[in-house]
This record gives structure tokens, sequence and C-alpha cells, in this order.
């Protein structure tokens, strides 16, 4: 291993710390609580904190599934050189830092995913079509997906015949049953998560004892926030809002940690003495400083200026985020965060107010924003590398 060779690492490693540190300041850490804020349930720094440290632990214990597809599944037959590697996350960073200095959220999966295929192509490489068919899938459906739940359970809340003391329990034991079956790393020695240990431990089959542990914790979870807003309605729901913007937020950190670090993974066989741990510690603190110091200004542009959220609306936006969030995950796919909390944003608003309760002109233009940055992401990245190639 050659001087330049670690160099170009060091070079690679800070444009990788750059733009987890955007990440951090833009999509991870702004629309994870921007419905709790948008509800009065939190401020927007304390919000800001909590999630900069919520990232940072998920990025670590999950990270690794999206970081691997980002760093080797998006373009076949071709590994990203180190001058690949800054190339690829500083178009990705500059296209971010221009959403968060205009207050429109860039889709940080589309601007990441555009520029590493159009480097890996100009480089020679050859499209990962099956990926690609799995990463547009979830990117179509999600609005309609998160849209479509958000609508729905938005719709519901407020009915008298359908009492919060019993729907809000209703929801939070999904949510517990789906944690049951989240996978860390630190729980490999036991299958990954809390329903395959509970496979291993009870004596009644694998299959009958995973459902019966994410039964349950999904039961103890609906039990808790029975007691919660059985008691005191207004601050039940404040309280399980919360919770739902931490899951969201160490989901966050999971997934939006590949987008930063996964570039860097290929040229670990080069540099032996980095761990792939010591990759995602670095991501993940890069994602917490982002947080603490760049949100404040997206969550409130995700939080005031898409529509006015109540704590059932909050709610309702927060679930299928959460869920969606943990399926990409666990897929490997990377995913946009702004394009799933405010597709659900969109959702519930439809339900609780109608086209009123949503600007047009400030969904049209993110929406635009979306296309246009994978799109120019790509120019740029194929473009760049075939110029340093033809030099």
């Amino acid at each position: 291993m050659d001087l330049a060779t670690v160099l170009l690492f060091g070079l690679a490693a800070l444009a990788s710390l750059f733009m987890a540190w955007v990440i951090g300041a833009g999509s991870s850490g702004a629309t994870p609580f921007a419905p709790a804020v948008g509800a009065n349930a939190i401020s927007t720094m304390r919000a800001a904190f909590i999630v900069g440290i919520l990232g940072f632990v998920g990025a670590v214990t999950q990270g690794a599934n999206v970081s691997e597809a980002v760093g080797s599944g998006l373009v076949d037959g071709v590994t990203l050189p180190p001058t690949g590697v800054i190339a690829v996350l500083l178009i990705g960073a500059g296209l971010m830092a221009i959403g968060i200095a205009t207050g429109y959220p860039i889709a940080t999966a589309f601007t990441v995913t555009g520029s590493v295929i159009g480097v890996g192509l100009a480089l020679g490489g050859s499209p990962a079509w099956a990926k690609y068919v799995e990463i547009g899938a979830l990117w179509l459906f999600t609005p309609f997906v998160g849209g479509g739940i958000a609508y729905g359970i938005a719709s519901v809340l407020p009915r008298q015949s359908v009492p919060e003391t019993r729907s809000v329990p209703i929801l939070a034991g999904v949510v517990g049953a789906v944690i049951a079956n989240l996978e860390f790393s630190f729980l490999a020695p036991i299958g990954g998560s809390l329903a395959a240990g509970g496979a291993r431990a009870l004596p009644i089959g694998a299959t009958a004892s995973a459902i019966a542990t994410s039964f349950g914790v999904g039961l103890l979870a609906a039990v808790v926030v029975r007691w919660d807003v059985r008691r005191d309605l207004h601050g039940g729901l404040r309280r399980f809002l919360l919770v739902l913007g931490g899951l969201v937020a160490f989901s966050a950190g999971a997934s939006q940690v590949g987008l930063a670090v996964g570039p860097l993974l290929p040229l670990l066989s080069e540099v032996s003495m980095v761990q792939p741990i010591v990759v995602l510690l670095g991501g993940g603190l890069g994602i917490l400083v982002g947080s603490w110091t760049g949100a404040p200004r997206m969550i409130k542009a995700v939080s005031q200026e898409y529509a006015s959220l109540g704590p059932r609306r909050s709610i309702a936006t927060l679930v299928p985020s959460f869920l969606i969030a943990q399926t990409a995950v666990l897929l490997g796919v990377p995913v946009s965060f702004n394009e799933i909390v405010v597709s659900a944003i969109v959702g519930s608003g439809l339900a609780v107010g109608g086209a009123a309760s949503v600007s047009p002109r400030k969904l049209g233009v993110t929406v635009l924003a979306w296309i246009g940055s994978f799109v120019l992401a790509f120019v740029l990245g194929y473009g760049g590398m075939a110029a340093v190639g033809a030099v």
C-alpha cells in the first residue's frame, strides 16, 4: 500500500464525512421529528439533538445492509476507485447542500444512487438491472403505500366510533411486533432479532416461536400505550408520537449512513487496517454532528411549510414512515426519507383537511427537485468520470 493510495483514501473519507454531515443536516436529521415538531410535541432544537443521537445508533447497529448495496450493488463488473468515490460523494453532498440552503428537501438516495450509477457506467461497468428494478419499485410505490397508510390512519383516529384508547394501542402493537423482527448487529449471536432469539428459546418450532415472540412484544407495547392514553389522552398521544419519531430517526440513521459510507467499502481491501465498523462509526458521527448543527432549518421547512400537523395526523405520518424505512433497511435498498415522510404528510393531510391542507406548489417543486437531482447527479457523475478518463 503506497502513500498515494493512503492519501486518496483519506480524501475519500473526508468526502464521506462531509456527505454524512449533509445527510444529518438534511434528510436524516430533518424528517424523522418534523411531524412531532409540527404538532408542538417537541421543540426544534431538542428534536435535532435527539435525532442526532438516535441516527448515530441506527447507523452503527443496522447500517451494513444499505452500505453494502450502495458500495457494490449498483453497478456490475467494476469497483469504484478513490477518485470515483470522491466524485460520487461530492456530487451527492453538493446537491444536498443546495437543498438545505434553499429549504427544499433534495432526496439523498436519488443523488447518491444517480452519481454512483453514472460514475460506475463511465468506468466501464454494466447496469445492475435486477437491483434497479428493486430500487425503482420501492421509490415508485413509497408515495402510494406510505401516503395510503397515512390516509387510512388519519381517517380512523378522529372517529368517535373508534376510541383512541383502542385505535392507538392497536397501532402501538403493530409497531411493537415489527420491532421484534428488526435485525441488529449486536443480536447476531441469537439470530439477529428478538423474534429469532425467541425461535431458539421456545420449544414450539422456529416459525411458531418467532410469531409468538412478535405477538408478545406487540401485546406488551399495546398494553403500555393503552394504559398511558387512558390515564392521560393528550399526554399519551404526545409520548407515543415522540417514540415513533425516535424509531424513525433510528431507522433514518440505519438507512442513510449507507449513502455516505457505502462507496468507501470497496476501498477497504486496499486499506486493510480500516474495518467496516470503523467506517460505520465515522458515518454515524458525521450524521450526529450534521443533525445537531444543520437540521433545524430543514425541520422547520418540513414541519411548517408542507402542512399543519396535529398529534393524530403526525402519528398517522410516522407509522408508515417507520414501516417503509425498515423494509428498505431489510432489503438493503437506498431510500429517501424525504420522500417517505413528505408522502405520508400529504396522505394524512388529505384525510384530515382535503387538498386545501397541502401546498400544491411546494409539493410540485419538491417532486421536480427529486427527479432533477437524480438525473443531474447521473449526468455529473458520468460526464465527470468520462472527462477524467479522457485526460
